[in-house]
């Protein structure tokens, strides 16, 4: 199934040993501050044995071997080495969870592969969601890290399983204090970001019904461990997947003047589309146009009778993002007309641009500023990259924040081979997602 990278979770075992059984005979530990059987050591390697207590979500069966860590807040984090978690899935594949263990309403099946769970407090209070996405790219791996994805081709290439780890541990954590929580919770573990397909489809089965507000985060790979960035009002952009079908007149390489070459007529497009942000559009307002794929051809002495083009259109304003996608179609079918082809643009997937609600991102700062400090809750520009919870803000007040993970060694750039997080930043974003969420219950 769909593996997230790690888990952060309390986990208990017996008390067999005065460091807790279990722990690494090769690394000794004295019993932490907390908890009894909790082993303290970072990378301490344990076995599960019949009559441990580990939360079910974890499907973490007798005499599989995990790595367990401490955070700085005690809260004790869990990662599994295995291969049936290291299977990264894309778009509407992936794997089933069971929250239902935790004491939660569940649903599955969502928007195909989608799970929502739910979870009443005994208090009176307000209905938050808290939405995780789950998919993967696909893209191979090369980061060398121990828990990398072995399915072919497809990797994690973004940080979601980060938002899948922190939510899942939400829920158990909230669950076990269903006597103090006001309201109700509910989880909706996303499919098909990537392809801003899943947030819209998870709406249209009901996942909304009852919702007073919503919260999300995005790990970010360039923004510092530790900190945490937040703002009012426009936030990441709109995006747009389009594709362009280029059709002329194939035929054979010697006698190009009894064909209409598609390829001819591809670079002329592309060449006029980069117009439309640099002569059609105020300098004052945002705008991307990427041109991603190009495919035509199939031999080097036949002229190519069809080309496609895929690109991306990310814009903050809904009527520049309607006019550019508009004026896409309409210059790339003049300029192919005019070669005596054709073009036609079919509109794949978009999202409309993440505007937070300025009250709710006030309290989520408020929130973060309770567990980095004030001076790590820091102000950032708003970013072109694109995202489908803003369908959840379209619909319902909420906020959307970024999460510091850069590694160490320096920032990472996201959809990238070599991708990474510093995995410290798992229990940070528990713990901001739980004072946000605690705090939009009441507020």
């Amino acid at each position: 199934g769909f593996r997230p990278a790690f888990r952060v979770l309390k986990f208990y075992v017996s008390d067999d040993s005065a460091g807790g059984r279990g722990c690494s005979p090769e690394e000794p530990t004295a019993p932490p501050a907390g908890p009894p059987g909790v082993c303290r050591n970072m990378r301490a390697r344990i076995t599960l044995e019949a009559g441990d207590c580990v939360p079910a979500a974890l499907d973490l069966a007798p005499g599989q071997p995990v790595t367990l860590g401490r955070s700085r807040d005690n809260t004790v984090v869990l990662r599994d080495e295995l291969a049936s978690r290291l299977h990264a899935k894309i778009y509407f594949e992936e794997g089933r969870w069971h929250l239902r263990d935790f004491g939660l309403e569940v649903t599955t099946g969502v928007a195909r592969t989608g799970v929502v769970g739910t979870l009443s407090g005994e208090r009176p209070g307000k209905s938050v969601l808290v939405r995780a996405d789950m998919d993967g790219l696909p893209i191979e791996e090369r980061s060398g890290l121990a828990y990398r994805s072995i399915r072919p081709g497809v990797m994690q290439a973004c940080g979601h399983d980060v938002h899948l780890a922190i939510a899942l541990t939400l829920a158990h954590l909230l669950a076990e204090r269903r006597q103090d929580l006001a309201g109700r919770v509910r989880f909706a573990f996303q499919p098909a970001e990537e392809v801003a397909g899943g947030a819209s489809a998870m709406i249209e089965a009901g996942v909304l019904e009852g919702i007073d507000r919503v919260l999300g985060l995005h790990v970010w790979a360039g923004l510092k461990t530790g900190q945490v960035a937040v703002r009012p009002g426009p936030m990441w952009a709109s995006a747009d997947l389009f594709s362009l079908a280029i059709t002329g007149k194939g035929g054979h390489g010697a006698m190009p003047h009894l064909t209409v070459d598609a390829v001819v007529i591809a670079a002329q497009v592309i060449a006029a589309l980069q117009t439309l942000v640099s002569r059609e559009t105020a300098p004052t307002e945002p705008a991307v146009l990427t041109l991603g794929s190009v495919h035509g051809g199939s031999a080097p002495n036949v002229v190519a009778g069809e080309v496609t083009i895929q690109g991306t259109l990310r814009a903050f304003s809904a009527g520049l993002r309607e006019r550019l996608l508009r004026r896409t179609a309409e210059l790339a079918q003049g300029v192919a007309s005019a070669m005596g082809g054709g073009a036609v643009l079919s509109h794949q997937a978009g999202a409309p641009a993440v505007v937070n609600d300025a009250a709710m991102a006030d309290l989520v700062a408020a929130a973060a500023r309770e567990v980095v400090g004030a001076g790590n809750v820091t102000p950032f520009e708003p970013l072109m990259a694109g995202e489908d919870f803003a369908y959840f803000l379209e619909q319902r007040p909420g906020c959307f924040f970024l999460l510091g993970g850069a590694p160490e060694d320096g920032p990472r750039v996201h959809h990238t081979a070599d991708f990474a997080v510093d995995e410290r930043c798992l229990a940070i974003g528990l713990e901001v997602m739980a004072a946000a969420v605690l705090r939009m219950l009441e507020y």
